[in-house]
């Protein structure tokens, strides 16, 4: 069974950092595509990063310059690095997989398999 759990959010100010983690299990990170989403209250939600099982990286143009996307082999887990937040960053953040392992695409439609989100808030 994937199961896919995400932790590292929390409240930052303008500026900061914050590293998201998401721990898989059931399925090894590098032969999905996973990907970070995130949504804001009132908003749809919006594709973040994506790595697929080659290694190959997509950013939404929002985050490119200042998020990175990686994962750890040897603890099966995806992470989120996130520099300079800005308040327009603030929502949940989920963490997805999809067993098209070469897609590269930041639409949610494509994800099979989803983490239950952490809230990342950004003050000015």
């Amino acid at each position: 069974q994937v199961q896919l759990v995400e932790s590292g959010g929390g409240s930052v100010q303008a500026g900061g950092s914050l590293r998201l983690s998401c721990a898989a299990s059931g399925y090894t990170v590098s032969s999905y595509s996973m990907a970070w989403f995130r949504q804001a209250p009132g908003k749809e939600r919006e594709g973040v990063a994506v790595i697929n099982s080659l290694g190959s990286l997509t950013y939404a143009n929002s985050v490119k310059g200042r998020f990175t996307i990686s994962r750890d082999y040897a603890k099966n887990t995806l992470y989120l690095e996130m520099n300079s937040l800005k308040p327009e960053d603030t929502a949940m953040y989920y963490c997805a997989a999809n067993p098209a392992s070469l897609r590269l695409v930041l639409g949610s439609r494509e994800y099979t398999y989803w983490g239950q989100g952490t809230q990342v808030t950004v003050s000015s």
